[in-house]
């Protein structure tokens, strides 16, 4: 038996040059001088990229449809380093080892500045400013930007804001949104209590098992792209726009991915790659080490919130005011999309006619963030369903209750997702047309048995608690998905899918729904998906949109070649089109007789006129489709060492009808074990001068096997949705979104003590317990 190539690394030649990154050992500097004449020359360099000689060009990171709502603030090296592990030289060389060795040849001074390193520090009015270069809008710029500019640091530099996205970098400010519905002091005025809290959380990492890599070369006079990417289409067109060529000079294929979760939507080192293979000719690898995962990819946000409610006796909310704060680090790849799916993913799951909320994100100098599995979801999620429990302890209501007596219903309007966009107002206000939640509380309140009596044993206290979720299934009137399905002239299918299957099973569910509509055995598909030359245009795999766009765009190719052998067949046949359809296995069926797709494709290819059969499907909408969930949790708390033990966890969600039901398990699995490494263990730490501490996996608190929760499951609770298709919405995130509020509703009912600050470690438990 051999293996196929299929990673990043399989396709490497042996020719192929190496990168190596020379990184800012400052989280806050300047460069003043820098000299690579002896890395230059020593046997073996090819190539040095710096500030000095790399393109003048600024972007964003963020994978996003253009315009992008983020502000373009990198430039692929700059003079200013705005965090530790910041580019400064990239040595291109013949081997790994020489490489290294040149590193240490590069001569660089900085002038080292104050660090900004929380959002508080960001806020404060002496701030360093973290973006102090001159900024250039697209559209429609502010009435104060020439003074803004006038005080601006001139250093050549600058930075590209696409349209008004509330930025104001001199305030440390990378974006910023205002919205409400209702009337807000009616709101309050009408409220028997009124609470508010502050929730915080902590940065984390999204540690793939591979790397980022890429592997680049030329073919001829075109750049071909090998990339462990979730977005093949967006990564063509920045680094076509890079490195000067236009896009059908560029081929980006998208290898077996091992692990993305939202990191590997944002461009972090393919432009530089390709770069040196444009400069040099030759093949050039660019793999990150582990550290590098750590100082230079990018993490979660982090996020400090505030929620005030205001309810009636009965638990009845009249009012709901979100200030949501989030700490996108050096660069805004993401910064208003991520936190403004904060209060977007977790407002609607408590209807109120009387809601405002505020977004501000902050500029600083901790490791970069961007992209994570759930977007912001888990931010907000974590306040609003505390500030709920702490809501129900004040007026001794029961956390399921008065989750019940608040919750989305089927068919309920979201009026507050009218006032929220991500870069883009809705064009209309969504609906949850399809929620199973009132099964899934019912079925997650018998398995944990919620009623039931909690012994204490000794020190462990025992406790129970509750999180319902929600998520997107892709970006209504923004992202697009397209398709084409071509008869091969032995009745099978080739499926070119601009869909990127990064592990998910994209593939299998394309599979499974162009078999569907085409009368055919699975194995009789074939799927070629995320190569730009061999595909249509697809956004990428992000936004949980695989199933609901990807999925749509094949059912629809599907559906249009469909009626293209209906009308073949049906000629052959002699049969009007009315009287004849598809059947299993592959074959048109009239009254008459039937004809294989085989013989309608050899037919097609014999020259009677009317060719190769091709069906096509383009796929956007206005129309959300939600996916529903609710995470139990029940733990064990000893309140004499501050040890959590999470002994039940009960993850149901809401898909709609699944397309593939074992991945959709596996999918909630491993998402559900991802959010509670991130509510139990894991956080990037930071010295005062922003040093980032946590730099592999031993020292980072990354879920292991005896972390499983004792009692473990994963429920799929069917409904039928009218946007996914054959009734699917997605699953690939929400997962992750109700982790953290579960368990710490659940360490309150053990204990009585309220964790506002995410991870929940054993000196946390003991210092609310006051007992350190």
């Amino acid at each position: 038996m051999q293996a196929k190539p299929c990673y990043v690394e399989d396709r490497v030649t042996a020719d192929a040059c190496v990168i190596k990154m020379l990184r800012s050992p400052h989280a806050h500097a300047l460069i003043t001088h820098l000299d690579v004449s002896k890395a230059e020359a020593l046997p073996g360099v090819v190539h040095v990229i710096t500030h000095l000689n790399c393109p003048d060009i600024y972007y964003t990171p963020g994978g996003q449809s253009a315009p992008e709502p983020s502000p373009l603030d990198r430039r692929m090296f700059g003079k200013k380093m705005r965090h530790v592990g910041d580019r400064v030289a990239a040595v291109v060389a013949e081997s790994e080892d020489i490489a290294l060795e040149a590193l240490k040849l590069i001569d660089v001074e900085y002038e080292v500045l104050k660090p900004v390193m929380s959002i508080d520090e960001a806020m404060a009015e002496d701030a360093p400013v973290v973006h102090d270069e001159p900024v250039v809008y697209v559209a429609g710029a502010p009435d104060t930007l020439e003074d803004d500019n006038s005080h601006a640091a001139q250093r050549g530099e600058h930075m590209i804001i696409n349209f008004p996205i509330g930025s104001r970098p001199r305030k440390n400010i990378a974006a910023s949104i205002h919205g409400h519905i209702g009337d807000m002091d009616k709101g309050f005025a009408d409220a028997d209590v009124i609470i508010e809290r502050t929730y915080n959380s902590t940065q984390a990492q999204q540690c793939p098992t591979e790397t980022h890599i890429c592997f680049t070369r030329m073919d001829g006079d075109r750049l071909v792209i090998h990339a462990s990417t979730q977005v093949p289409w967006h990564l063509r067109r920045q680094v076509a726009r890079l490195v000067g060529m236009k896009q059908h000079k560029v081929h980006v294929i998208k290898e077996r991915v091992g692990g993305g979760f939202g990191s590997k939507q944002d461009i972090l080192l393919e432009e530089v790659c390709a770069w040196a293979t444009c400069v040099t000719g030759r093949p050039v690898l660019f793999r990150y080490t582990r550290e590098e995962e750590f100082i230079a990819n990018t993490s979660r946000h982090v996020a400090k919130v505030t929620v005030k409610l205001g309810a009636k006796k009965d638990g009845r909310l009249t009012a709901v005011k979100m200030d949501f704060r989030a700490n996108t680090g050096p660069y805004g790849n993401h910064s208003l999309t991520v936190p403004c799916n904060g209060p977007a993913l977790s407002l609607p799951l408590y209807p109120c006619d009387n809601v405002d909320f505020q977004v501000t994100t902050y500029y600083s100098n901790i490791c970069p963030n961007g992209a994570y599995q759930g977007y912001g979801a888990p931010k907000g999620n974590f306040a609003i369903t505390m500030a709920l429990a702490e809501l129900a302890e004040q007026l001794q209501i029961d956390q399921l209750e008065i989750i019940e007596r608040n919750r989305v219903h089927e068919g309920q309007e979201l009026k507050i997702l009218g006032a929220i966009g991500e870069g883009k107002a809705p064009t209309s206000v969504p609906s949850a047309a399809s929620c199973a939640l009132e099964e899934i509380l019912r079925q997650g309140r018998e398995m944990i048995q919620w009623s039931s009596p909690k012994p204490q044993n000794g020190d462990w206290h025992i406790g129970r608690g509750v999180a319902i979720i929600m998520q997107k299934s892709g970006i209504p009137d923004i992202d697009q998905a397209n398709c084409m399905i071509k008869l091969e002239s032995d009745g099978t299918f080739i499926v070119h899918s601009g869909g990127a299957d990064i592990g998910t099973g994209l593939d299998t569910v394309v599979t499974k729904l162009a078999a569907e509509v085409l009368h055919c055995p699975p194995q009789d598909v074939h799927v070629i998906s995320g190569d730009t030359d061999h595909a249509l245009f697809d956004k990428g795999a992000y936004a949980s949109s695989g199933t609901c766009f990807s999925g749509n765009a094949a059912r629809l190719a599907a559906e249009n070649l469909r009626e293209k052998i209906l009308f073949h067949g049906a000629q052959m046949l002699g049969e009007p089109v009315a009287d004849v359809q598809l059947a299993t296995p592959g074959v048109v069926r009239g009254k008459k007789g039937e004809v294989s797709f085989g013989e309608i494709a050899h037919k097609g290819e014999t020259g009677t006129g009317f060719g190769s059969l091709v069906g096509t499907g383009s796929y956007i909408t206005p129309d959300f489709a939600f996916p529903y969930g609710a995470n139990f949790a029940e733990v064990a708390v000893n309140t004499r060492t501050g040890e959590i033990r999470l002994d039940k966890f009960y993850a149901l969600l809401d898909c709609g009808t699944p397309v593939n039901p074992e991945l959709a398990l596996g999918q909630i699995y491993g998402a559900t074990l991802r959010a509670i490494g991130h509510s139990m263990s894991e956080e990037i730490i930071y010295d005062a001068e922003g040093h980032p501490l946590t730099r592999d996996l031993r020292s980072y608190g990354a879920p292991k096997i005896g972390d499983i929760p004792r009692d473990f499951r994963a429920v799929l609770v069917p409904s039928d949705d009218k946007v996914g298709p054959f009734g699917a919405k997605s699953i690939s995130e929400i997962g992750v979104n109700g982790a953290a509020p579960a368990i710490a509703t659940a360490i309150h009912d053990a204990c009585g003590i309220w964790l506002r600050e995410w991870h929940f470690t054993p000196e946390k438990i003991l210092t609310a317990l006051e007992k350190i």
